[in-house]
């Protein structure tokens, strides 16, 4: 779709004797307009799928188009998330049906997964298929499955992002974490949810800290890292990181990682109160993976 694009331009003034009146003269072109990115939302009917569409209608440059999930099905997605007005855009469980109908618009296009471990792969392939880019956020998705995705991602030369967290508070934690490890060799973590929810504990947030502050040079804990006492928490990799998840009705999402030594500690908090905070990053990364040609694993890289 293009654009009628008009400049005015003043005429040079010459010698003119006879007082002729000299108008600016006009030159017009053609230019394409920039589309919105349109969003299909596969697990739209999910806490984080409803928070998602709220944000991508009120967010410049990009627009829902599409709904998929296997509840509520056939029911405006605008509706389902309490807005004003309907978005005219029915939640359908055929992916492969919504995809066809967007491709058609040749607009640039991205596909949020919320699903399933178990889907991600097929999901991702479909969006593929019809040349549209992924952002990835399942829970407990295995590295098998991320690295299948990876190769197939090189292969088509097609951008995929797999966030294992959307928050960039948790993202900040991470980075200032990594750099106290270089100062201490005493590091454990401890987090906090209200239920288990169908989660694995230690969280995956938990076990992407440990990780990040392993295989740095140096052994943590070394007075007691052998010790196979349950109360000590779970050691997580090879360098003796700790980690305690603690599930009570009422506690807040919380990770926590405390360095120290003698005489010191030092703690790392993050909370989060509700999926609103996913938010930001979300757009973000919609915003992002569109340059993308390739997979990439998590959202810090793309900070």
């Amino acid at each position: 779709m293009a654009a009628l694009c008009c400049r005015f331009h003043p005429r040079i003034k010459k010698h003119n004797p006879k007082n002729v009146k000299i108008f600016p003269y006009v030159s017009c072109s053609m230019q394409p307009t920039q589309t919105n990115i349109k969003v299909i939302i596969n697990g739209a009917a999910k806490e984080i799928g409803r928070a998602a569409v709220v944000a991508i209608t009120k967010a410049r440059g990009m627009e829902v188009a599409g709904a998929v999930d296997s509840n509520l099905v056939g029911e405006d997605i605008g509706k389902i998330c309490d807005m004003e007005d309907a978005l005219e855009i029915p939640v359908m469980n055929d992916l492969t049906l919504v995809l066809g109908s967007i491709s058609q618009s040749k607009a640039q296009a991205v596909v949020l997964d919320f699903t399933d471990p178990s889907t991600v792969y097929e999901n991702v392939k479909q969006a593929t298929a019809f040349g549209m880019k992924s952002v990835v956020y399942v829970p407990r998705i295995k590295m098998d499955t991320v690295s299948a995705l990876s190769a197939f991602c090189e292969r088509a030369s097609m951008g995929c992002l797999v966030a294992p967290t959307l928050s960039i508070g948790s993202i900040l934690l991470q980075q200032a974490a990594i750099s106290a490890s270089f100062h201490y060799n005493n590091v454990e973590i401890v987090e906090s949810r209200s239920n288990a929810g169908g989660q694995d504990f230690p969280s995956q947030d938990a076990i992407q800290i440990a990780n990040n502050i392993t295989n740095l040079g140096h052994v943590y804990n070394r007075e007691d890292i052998s010790a196979d006492i349950k109360a000590r928490g779970e050691v997580v990799g090879e360098d003796g990181v700790r980690v305690h998840s603690l599930i009570l009705p009422g506690l807040p999402s919380s990770t926590s990682v405390y360095f120290s030594r003698p005489g010191e500690v030092y703690t790392i908090k993050h909370d989060i109160m509700d999926v609103q905070c996913l938010m930001p990053g979300l757009i973000l990364a919609i915003r992002k993976v569109v340059r993308l040609k390739s997979l990439v694993y998590g959202l810090e890289k793309l900070l």
